[in-house]
Formats: C-alpha cells, sequence, structure tokens
C-alpha cells in the first residue's frame, strides 16, 4: 500500500525558507510601498506632501538599517534580532542593566 504524504502547511508563526516566496514576498512590499504613496500623493498632490513623504521612508529606512545592521555590526556582534520586538527587547534589557 502506497504511503500517502500529507501536505505541508505553513504556519504563521513558522520561518519563510522558501526563496522564491521570499523574494516575492520582497516585491509585494515594494508594491505596497509604491501603491501607498501614489494613492496619498493622488488625494492630495502637493510638493510639500511628496518631500515629507520622502523624509519619511527615507527616515524608517534608516531606522531599520540602524536596528538590524548597524547594532548587529558595531554595537554588539553577539546578538542577532529577529524583528523589530526583538530590538525594543534589546533595547529595554540594556537600559535596565545599566542602571
Amino acid at each position: 500500500m502506497p504511503v500517502m504524504l500529507r501536505p505541508s502547511i505553513m504556519r504563521l508563526s513558522d520561518d519563510l525558507t522558501s526563496h522564491r516566496a521570499i523574494l516575492f514576498k520582497g516585491w509585494l512590499f515594494l508594491a505596497l510601498g509604491i501603491l501607498a504613496g501614489s494613492c496619498l500623493l493622488i488625494l492630495v498632490p502637493s510638493m510639500q506632501v511628496f518631500a515629507l513623504l520622502a523624509i519619511t521612508v527615507w527616515a524608517f529606512c534608516r531606522w531599520y538599517y540602524f536596528m538590524f545592521y548597524v547594532i548587529e555590526h558595531y554595537v554588539d556582534s553577539e546578538f542577532k534580532f529577529a524583528g523589530i520586538t526583538s530590538f525594543l527587547k534589546y533595547s529595554l534589557d540594556r537600559r535596565s542593566s545599566k542602571n
């Protein structure tokens, strides 16, 4: 009797391991950002809104880079961040250990 293989179902708590799915997810984030920014500029078409949106995107990109690259490579090479919440926990733990 042949063995029936059960299809594996990915849970939300599982890590994404498929290279194609990871790339697809990245492109979806880009498309979502472009769509949201475009909609905002269509709703309020002004150079001020465009400039503020550009500064916002740039600043959050720099913050993300700071959290996951600068801290890991220049401040604490032993800590590996798993997300924004892990960075916040790391920051709070570090602050409380100094007191």
